[in-house]
């Protein structure tokens, strides 16, 4: 990703955080999106370039225009990656692009002695649930919440 597609990420992201952690963790909307600016700029201080994270603009074929974002932060020395974020734009979904990026990514990893991907989905996503299934991924645990303190 260059810098200058940074911005329209930024637009694509950081709603869509907010409305998961709204739905997720019962706050409110504005509270949601003040995290989720705060998350970002906590985790990407310097956008696509910050240090030990890889932010991509997903294409089709001939095409410069972005149909999706991938962030995966890679950890030579586990040599594993964790995906942070994968989005393909709803006018491209349910046309293979998803699968294929993974597929890519999988591949690139693997080249380079990567072992294992990783990453986090919502529970209610099942479409990237499907994917990722379809994909090989297996699931390894459960996240859980409880609000506490509140009357």
């Amino acid at each position: 990703m260059r810098s200058a597609e940074f911005p329209a990420y930024l637009d694509y992201f950081i709603p869509e955080y907010a409305a998961e952690i709204s739905a997720n963790y019962g706050v409110s909307d504005t509270a949601a999106l003040a995290q989720a600016r705060r998350e970002i700029a906590d985790d990407l201080p310097d956008g696509p370039d910050t240090h030990g994270q890889v932010l991509l603009c997903i294409t089709a074929d001939g095409d410069d225009d972005a149909i999706g974002y991938l962030w995966y932060h890679p950890d030579k020395d586990l040599r594993l990656a964790f995906i942070s974020d994968f989005h393909i734009l709803a006018a491209h979904q349910g046309k293979g692009f998803g699968t294929r990026a993974l597929s890519a990514l999988e591949a690139a990893l693997s080249d380079a002695g990567f072992e294992q991907i990783r990453l986090r989905v919502a529970a209610d996503n099942q479409r990237a649930q499907h994917i990722y299934r379809t994909g090989g991924f297996r699931v390894t645990g459960v996240n859980m919440s409880k609000q506490i303190g509140k009357a």
